[in-house]
């Protein structure tokens, strides 16, 4: 939450208390007046007490959790139950917290819940929700969802692109062998700042997500990087327009409303420039276009020809792209550093994963997808990773579209819905000991990450499951067997691995607040 939300809002408080305690020392307060019939037919979900103007918000400022709403949310829910129902400013949000909530909310009410709650925030970085990610549940999410299932996220079309995978993976292991030997002028990995892994990883994800959208690299990479960072952090807050979102003179003067049209116009400028060139190359060498190569081939060659139920304008192409860009980049970065980080910090789960890799491969150069099928314990250690570091801890926000009963209580039409997976998947009522980074709970466990067991729902479940789990998994796995095999890993300066920080930066994913560096020792095979 930024400076100048969070003073409005104390201002609001202290007001509020002003002139409630004026009202009740110029006169005794009137009787209650009787709820009306049909709000008294209502059985909301149990919340806590709530002020005007500002709802359940005060809650969360209060809470030791303030800047981590997952957290904060999880320690209420202690209170009130799995389901609860606030409001954020003038939003009624309901937040699930429970394995039983999760399916209520996203299998046995699938139907109701299937759209999605724009904020303002995320209203323009859509533009109005024309993308896939956060349009409406209509026939356009339909079709756009049906194409990048058919030519970017099928299992063959993901293995067409293993050749780009394996490139950027080696790409990234020679940037960090530079480090270690001097060569690169941002400092060696064997020096006191170490090897900046996180943002290795997450340059290296965005160039395999890029060249499978596009076909080539993307040659203001940094810059969109930069602008999805602020993005995601933007996202992360409860600003003004957010809570307020019917009022036009609230989104004029929010500080996130602007800053987030300001990326929004970056980050379509360099799309928009990427589909530029391409339609230009087109026209030059007609014969040898691939409309087929990649999706945004696949799109162009739709919005030339027709064939769905919609124009497919620019604009759509612009958002469906930068979907799978943000999507994909985001989300599989985030998780690599975050299992790093585990690995680090927990020596004996390092020891036992570099062991596999290291014996399974040994004397070989360098590893491929083909290998990864040799493996067992290292992916564990990535469902673990998932579940205890899910990288949107809420999911994407949800909207109800129809009146419906969820463990028995009411929820009104154009509530929005949070699913805190993150919670869900540290419940020690269901995990034991929920907190703990083990794999090893995975090896006689039929749970998984697919959509049907509500338990571990990182990826979410039902018709807004994330349709790039498996592209996803794809960009996860070799990236860290390559590690692991070819480098020794510790912190700088011979910190003890209680000393790693592992303290999350909340937005709509959930980073690692500060940047991953490790020492990097190559090992010599």
């Amino acid at each position: 939450m930024d400076v100048v939300t969070l003073s409005l809002i104390l201002i609001f408080l202290l007001v509020i208390r002003k002139l409630t305690r004026s009202y009740y020392t110029a006169s005794p307060p009137s009787p209650t007046p009787a709820k009306s019939t049909a709000a008294a037919a209502l059985r909301l979900p149990p919340g806590p007490w709530q002020l005007p103007l500002i709802g359940s918000l005060h809650h969360l400022l209060l809470s030791r959790f303030s800047d981590l709403p997952h957290q904060a949310l999880r320690e209420m829910s202690g209170t009130y139950g799995p389901l609860m129902l606030l409001r954020f400013g003038s939003v009624p949000t309901l937040v699930a917290s429970s394995a039983e909530a999760a399916r209520e909310v996203m299998r046995t009410h699938d139907v109701a819940f299937c759209s999605r709650y724009l904020s303002a925030t995320l209203d323009v970085i859509s533009c109005g929700g024309r993308d896939i990610l956060f349009s409406p549940y209509n026939d356009r999410w339909r079709d756009l969802r049906k194409v990048c299932m058919l030519e970017l996220f099928n299992p063959r079309r993901v293995l067409s692109f293993r050749t780009v995978r394996e490139e950027e993976v080696a790409r990234l292991l020679r940037s960090i062998s530079d480090q270690c030997s001097g060569h690169h002028t941002g400092g060696g990995g064997g020096g006191g700042g170490g090897v900046n892994l996180s943002d290795g990883i997450c340059r290296m994800v965005n160039d395999v997500v890029v060249r499978t959208a596009i076909g080539d690299r993307c040659k203001h990479r940094d810059e969109f990087l930069h602008e999805l960072d602020e993005a995601v952090r933007l996202t992360g807050g409860f600003s003004l327009a957010d809570l307020y979102p019917s009022s036009r003179l609230v989104r004029r003067f929010s500080v996130a409303a602007r800053d987030m049209g300001r990326c929004q116009k970056n980050v379509y400028r360099i799309i928009e420039s990427i589909i530029h060139e391409r339609k230009v190359a087109a026209t030059r060498v007609p014969a040898e276009r691939d409309d087929d190569g990649d999706l945004l081939g696949v799109l162009l060659r739709l919005q030339r020809e027709g064939g769905l139920q919609f124009p497919l304008t620019n604009e759509i192409v612009s958002t469906v792209i930068f979907d799978i860009f943000a999507a994909g980049s985001e989300t599989s970065s985030t998780v690599l550093a975050w299992a790093m980080s585990e690995l680090v910090k927990n020596p004996r789960v390092l020891h036992k994963a570099q062991s596999e890799v290291r014996e399974t491969f040994k004397g070989q150069e360098k590893l491929t997808e083909d290998d990864m099928s040799r493996l067992s314990y290292l992916h564990l250690v990535i469902k673990e990773a998932l579940r205890l570091h899910a990288p949107v801890p809420f999911l994407l926000p949800r909207q109800c579209r129809e009146a419906c009963q969820v463990m028995g209580y009411d929820v009104p039409k154009g509530t929005k819905v949070f699913v805190n997976v993150w919670a869900i998947a540290r419940d020690d009522k269901f995990w034991g000991d929920g907190e703990v980074f083990r794999p090893e709970r995975f090896e006689s466990s039929s749970v998984d990450f697919r959509g049907n067991d509500f338990e571990f729902t990182p990826f979410g479940a039902g018709r807004r499951i994330c349709p790039g789990i498996t592209h996803g998994l794809a960009n996860m796995e070799l990236v860290l067997a390559s590690l692991l095999y070819h480098f020794d890993w510790e912190q700088p300066g011979g910190a003890g691995s209680g000393d790693l920080d592992m303290t999350e930066a909340f937005g709509i994913t959930l980073r690692r607040k500060s940047k991953l560096m490790l020492k990097a020792i190559p090992r010599v095979n």
